[in-house]
């Protein structure tokens, strides 16, 4: 049964010379948690976990103690085992989370609580955060700088080569199981439950001492590897469907998984074959780089440091104080341009005016965008055209005010490196789309939170 809060303990206060004090940003943000409407989104989403959640069972660990928690880990960008063991070994952090002196719950019943929170309930968490602010006066939204970036996945470096092996280790693995669990009672031969692994990594790790020069060798041990993965694939057809005849309650872990992983599989197989033999490009909109996060998308940005990068593009709009007023996952690479308008809009509907400031990079300019600002009321839109430049134009980018904004502008990226650096948002470690964007959601929160302490507290 799912409860909302442990009863408050003060029993600590009667030691003698025992002082439990939080710091001055802790004791902001335990006041913003405090909020009802951020607890009922939390607990909304909570009750969904089973139809009788809210009315049977035994005591769940309280919805209070599982946001603020939530809200410790992403503050300091914390792992599930270090988040119980930091909040289980501090008083002060016991006291922040509402634990007292009860028992802190272990990092996989914390995970699985963490996972039915919803994406979308996070937009809103977020929004109603920058209610609070804007209620606080901690911000106006007069300025908005927007900004993107690239939270990349968990994720090795992805070569076909990999991808074949990865496919044929999994299947594998779950034709090993399928084998304990249907016994000698089926109809398949020895030979269907055959473990392909050692095969497919033989020719993986020999793929990769080959250099590009060694075209026909690679060629040579590409074919084997597709083979032997084909090999595997069929192995797996014939054995799910004898799970799905025989062991269809038993098995619907094993079969799930072999639903999942073979059209995975079989994408792997086309796209190698398709590159490597057929001398194809494959556009990036087709190819899979990871078989585990198939939501990966592949964007090139063209930094000296980084050339490809593999996750999502982030569009973030931040505002005076440090608040990021609004993030959004982007599907694909599109261009920068095409956010400007949206970004704006969004902007009005959070403060019910246009910001007095704006501004972006140079792909985000177009006369159409810059129409547009003007058209809503925005008196200054930095803008900075990139390429040729009439002197009409470049007149107006040296003015007084445009370089000022410039400068501000700048200050985006700081933003961003403080996000990747402190809160963990230069790599995912949830799994999965919905995982991707409850990850950049917490992240943004923890932000928005430190930001909203800076300004509350004395």
């Amino acid at each position: 049964m799912l409860i909302d809060k442990h009863e408050a303990d003060n029993i600590l206060k009667r030691i003698p010379g025992l002082i439990i004090k939080m710091s001055p940003e802790l004791t902001a943000i335990d006041q913003v948690l405090n909020d009802d409407e951020l607890f009922c989104m939390i607990r909304d989403d909570l009750a969904q976990r089973y139809p009788k959640t809210l009315t049977a069972g035994r005591k769940s660990t309280p919805v209070e103690v599982i946001l603020r928690m939530l809200a410790i880990k992403h503050l300091y960008d914390l792992s599930y085992e270090q988040a119980v063991l930091q909040v289980a070994d501090s008083l002060v952090l016991r006291q922040f989370c509402r634990v007292y002196l009860q028992a802190t719950p272990d990092q996989s019943t914390l995970c699985r609580w963490a996972n039915l929170i919803q994406p979308q309930t996070l937009q809103a968490f977020n929004q109603r955060i920058m209610n609070l602010a804007i209620d606080n006066k901690l911000t106006h939204g007069r300025k908005l700088r927007m900004d993107g970036t690239v939270v990349e996945t968990t994720i090795h470096h992805p070569t076909d080569s990999r991808l074949l092996a990865d496919s044929v280790r999994v299947l594998g693995r779950t034709l090993t199981r399928a084998k304990t669990l249907l016994g000698s009672g089926t109809g398949l031969s020895k030979e269907m439950f055959r473990n392909r692994q050692r095969s497919a990594k033989r020719s993986a790790r020999k793929i990769a001492g080959l250099s590009q020069r060694s075209r026909e060798q690679m060629k040579s041990q590409y074919k084997r590897l597709v083979q032997t993965t084909r090999a595997t694939v069929r192995q797996a057809e014939r054995v799910l469907t004898e799970l799905q005849n025989q062991v269809a309650d038993e098995g619907h872990k094993l079969i799930e998984t072999l639903q999942t992983f073979l059209p995975r599989t079989q994408q792997v197989i086309d796209q190698t074959v398709r590159r490597m033999f057929s001398g194809e490009k494959v556009p990036p909109a087709e190819k899979l780089v990871s078989i585990f996060e198939p939501h990966t998308d592949i964007i090139r940005r063209g930094k000296p440091n980084k050339d490809t990068e593999f996750g999502h593009k982030i569009w973030l709009g931040e505002v005076e104080g440090g608040f990021i007023a609004q993030y959004e996952v982007l599907d694909g690479n599109p261009n920068d341009e095409s956010q400007w308008q949206p970004t704006l809009e969004n902007h009005v509907q959070l403060f019910g005016r246009p910001p007095q400031q704006t501004s972006a990079d140079r792909g985000v300019h177009s006369a159409d965008n810059e129409a547009y600002a003007v058209e809503l009321g925005v008196k200054r839109v930095i803008l900075p055209k990139s390429g040729r430049k009439s002197e009409k134009r470049r007149q107006h980018e040296r003015q007084r005010w445009f370089r000022r904004g410039r400068r501000f502008h700048a200050g985006v990226e700081g933003r961003i490196s403080v996000i990747k650096r402190k809160h963990g948002l230069d790599r995912c470690r949830n799994r999965g789309q919905d995982g991707f964007e409850r990850w950049v959601g917490w992240g943004v929160i923890a932000n928005n939170l430190t930001a909203m302490a800076k300004g509350l507290s004395p």
